[in-house]
């Protein structure tokens, strides 16, 4: 089983949307999958039409095992499975901080399901904190989707920072670029750069869409409900290329 986490320091940069279509595609060529969403936000829920029970919170999450086992979801797709956020995630920084060993935790909470899965996506949210620390700890690969601007490159460069102060392993980063406009010079600029600069950098970028930000309104990967559009070959692509870092 690998641990795949999508994660920013910053929102509002297309990590749900990634998430949702890269487990998806998973779950389409075979591969058992479930998608967890760490966001009290709950958008990955909110893409698949489901809620989290009301009495499952931070701290049940955190103990593991039968919470996590009874509130996994099936999906309306094959072999996709989802493990539902609630908005007392909130609180799961301030529960973490009171367990010992915090930062191996999240690794510990997946591994009962290491014969279930082939794949478990994180969806995180965004912020560098405790829980954040047990992501970092947890992931086999996180992916950091990036858009085409000096405040997001930045906060890219600040994890990286976070990284080497923290000893940790930063040859499981990889980056790439969401919400791309080709038509604007500062967004090839900035594609073009940061690519030639980063050993991180993954060459598959996603456009700016419509098709994207549709996914609000079908409640659906655009991968399964268009699946001929530039998005759906953009994320196609980038989980080609993804894929060959989890053998």
């Amino acid at each position: 089983m690998k641990i795949i986490a999508l994660y920013n320091i910053k929102g509002g940069v297309g990590k749900t949307a990634a998430a949702v279509n890269l487990s998806y595609l998973a779950a389409q060529y075979g591969a058992p999958t479930l998608i967890c969403d760490l966001d009290p936000q709950s958008c990955a829920s909110f893409y698949f039409r489901i809620r989290g029970q009301k009495s499952f919170g931070s701290r049940k999450f955190l103990r593991g095992g039968k919470y996590i086992d009874k509130n996994i979801r099936g999906t309306d797709f094959d072999n996709l499975d989802l493990l539902p956020s609630k908005l007392s995630f909130r609180k799961m920084d301030l529960t973490l901080g009171g367990l010992k060993q915090s930062r191996k935790r999240m690794r510990r909470l997946f591994k009962p399901l290491e014969d279930a899965y082939d794949y478990v996506f994180l969806d995180c949210p965004p912020s560098i904190s405790l829980v954040s620390e047990s992501v970092f700890y947890a992931a086999d690969l996180l992916l950091v989707p990036l858009i085409p601007t000096t405040l997001s490159v930045r906060t890219y460069d600040r994890l990286l920072r976070f990284f080497k102060e923290k000893e940790l392993d930063s040859s499981k980063i990889r980056a790439f670029f969401s919400m791309v406009e080709r038509r604007k010079k500062m967004h090839r600029e900035f594609v073009e750069q940061i690519s030639e600069q980063s050993d991180h950098c993954l060459n598959s970028y996603i456009p700016c869409s419509s098709d994207v930000e549709k996914m609000g309104v079908y409640r659906q990967p655009v991968v399964h409900f268009r699946p001929r559009s530039r998005a759906t070959e953009a994320y196609e692509s980038l989980w080609s290329e993804i894929k060959p870092l989890l053998s």
